[in-house]
């Protein structure tokens, strides 16, 4: 018991090291001095701690600098989180959309410019076929990714986009001979289209990314007032095409419920 309250208090410690490089003043790091100030430390303590922090992925240190902030770990540690209580309080809201609409139903997020599935809830007949968790797709011809990229301003989108543009022409260094797919968009094109989510605050897709397929989605917005995953309802055209407006309204209504729940702005 002695060994586990020992552990225990230097783990409350070093996660007090941690809310240190949370606060607006170590935004460009801070230096071991400063932390043990801040920390209310002896400094060698806070030194070697850090050092550890370091070792595990939770804090990096500046080469020139010196100066401590959180690590790479950190933040993939605190996104895994977030996603993990997102895919959890939207499934009811999910499961709401299928009883109305019948149709399967995606939380999504942006990750490394592809848009991967959180959580999908399937209608009782079915749409089957691919599992989406966990499988990265194209964002411009998904009405999720689409969703995902509105609330960006038009440089960001144009600098990515020609990024993506310039990407389709070379082989991928880890994969010979392979590409990636030229956008299927003009930059034009994908801004108006932006717009228009923004406008109306859901997006469609009528065949663009898969024969056959149509679907709808809508942003959801997180505590910030950020987008932070889009709702999405997948269909064949001969189901749910005649019905993607009034869908898109309905999709965008749940994904507002699921904002408030996250304690969105307005």
């Amino acid at each position: 018991m002695a060994n586990q309250r020992t552990y225990g208090s230097g783990l409350v410690r070093d996660v007090d090291l941690l809310e240190v490089l949370a606060l607006p003043e170590a935004r460009d790091g801070l230096g071991v001095s400063r932390v043990a100030e801040l920390s209310g430390r002896d400094k060698a303590q806070v030194s070697r701690a850090l050092a550890t922090l370091a070792d595990a992925g939770l804090v990096s240190r500046d080469e020139h600098t010196r100066a401590y902030r959180p690590g790479w770990r950190l933040f993939a540690l605190a996104t895994h989180a977030t996603e993990t209580h997102l895919a959890h309080l939207a499934a009811p809201f999910l499961r709401t959309i299928v009883a109305r609409l019948n149709e399967t139903t995606h939380l999504c997020v942006l990750r490394a410019g592809q848009v991967f599935t959180l959580r999908s809830e399937l209608a009782s007949h079915a749409f089957r076929g691919l599992g989406w968790e966990g499988v990265g797709v194209d964002p411009f011809t998904t009405s999720p990714g689409r969703v995902l990229l509105s609330e960006w301003d038009e440089e960001t989108v144009g600098q990515w986009w020609r990024t993506f543009a310039g990407a389709a022409a070379h082989p991928l260094p880890d994969l010979p001979g392979s590409t990636v797919e030229p956008p299927p968009l003009t930059l034009e094109q994908l801004t108006g289209k932006l717009a228009r989510i923004r406008k109306r605050g859901y997006e469609t897709v009528d065949e663009e990314f898969e024969p056959g397929l149509v679907g709808v989605s809508a942003p959801v917005y997180g505590f910030r007032g950020d987008i932070v995953a889009a709702v999405n309802v997948s269909a064949p055209k001969s189901r749910l095409g005649e019905r993607l407006p009034a869908a898109g309204r309905f999709t965008r209504t749940v994904a507002d419920r699921i904002s408030a729940a996250l304690g969105a702005p307005g």
